[in-house]
């Protein structure tokens, strides 16, 4: 029976009905303990509480497919603390699986929560992970997500970051994956800022094997005083590789956004493309919107509504 911390967490991100259920695995962890653990066949999750957090080793066997995604939570339900997240992901050939991760901060006035991952995709295997964040209205959040990703021939591995919930506070992504021969990367991110968010993105790719596909997508709406500076990488070093670097920044008020999209090739028969574009919500959709009976206020939170989702 989970205890109270783990239902309240649960509650919050309104994942507490399927964790009933003995057929998904998942890891709760609230501050530096684990309060919340089930695993399957084939998927070995070992976490060890260390000062401030949690070392986390995860292993799924070769062959093995996880049908139901896998829940992990992270939170703090302290207004003050710092929690650290050691991952170490071993996805091994042939194997798949897709991780849905809650970061909980509902009550932070001054909070970090900081993870360092390391994540191996092996041969034809499949790695999906869906970060989710719910934070205090304060703005009283430092998130701080650093991993290492290394894919193997054939692999897959994609990550998507969204803020669900109250203010970013201070985010600090970096990001870095090396793709084998015929692997594919898809990184995204959806953020929303206001007040004095500071929103830092640095993602980067390195495409070393043959016929390896790579794109970083980032989408970032900001006002009142947010700002945001968005630095994405990719290389490409063997031939028949594809990749695209795409980055919109919607700004309002006074809020400051940069964006620098860098591509490098190294093989002429490589190709890598680049878009970015910061700039204020689209006049000609506001106009259509407003003329369909909205109010401005309304037009404008559809508009970023739509960048973000």
């Amino acid at each position: 029976m989970p205890n109270n911390d783990a239902l309240r967490l649960y509650k919050t991100a309104h994942i507490d009905k399927a964790l009933d259920d003995p057929n998904v695995a998942h890891l709760t962890i609230s501050h530096d303990k684990v309060i919340s653990s089930q695993s399957l066949p084939g998927l070995n999750v070992i976490p060890k509480e260390i000062k401030d957090g949690v070392d986390i080793k995860i292993v799924l066997e070769e062959g093995v497919v996880i049908k139901n995604p896998v829940h992990m939570c992270f939170g703090m339900l302290k207004q003050e603390g710092v929690q650290r997240i050691i991952l170490d992901i071993d996805i091994k050939p042939k194997a798949s699986i897709f991780v849905i991760a809650h970061c909980i901060f509902p009550d932070a006035v001054k909070v970090q929560h900081l993870m360092n991952g390391k994540i191996k995709v092996g041969e034809h295997a499949s790695y999906t992970y869906l970060e989710k964040h719910i934070h205090a209205d304060s703005g009283g959040v430092e998130v701080v997500p650093k991993a290492r990703v290394m894919l193997s021939d054939y692999a897959r591995f994609k990550t998507d970051f969204e803020l669900l919930q109250g203010r970013v506070g201070k985010i600090e992504i970096d990001y870095e994956t090396i793709c084998l021969a015929h692997s594919v990367m898809e990184m995204t991110a959806k953020i929303n800022g206001s007040g004095d968010d500071v929103i830092k993105i640095n993602e980067s790719a390195l495409l070393e094997g043959e016929g390896a596909r790579g794109v970083l997508t980032s989408r970032v709406a900001l006002r009142q005083n947010a700002r945001a500076e968005v630095f994405n990488k990719i290389i490409a070093t063997a031939p028949f590789t594809r990749g695209h670097v795409d980055c919109k920044e919607i700004v309002q008020d006074k809020a400051i956004a940069s964006a620098t999209p860098i591509v490098e090739v190294r093989d002429p028969k490589a190709h890598v493309t680049h878009e970015a574009a910061i700039g204020s919500v689209d006049s000609k959709q506001l106009q259509t919107l407003m003329s369909r009976g909205l109010s401005e206020e309304e037009a404008v939170a559809l508009i970023i509504q739509g960048l973000l989702s």
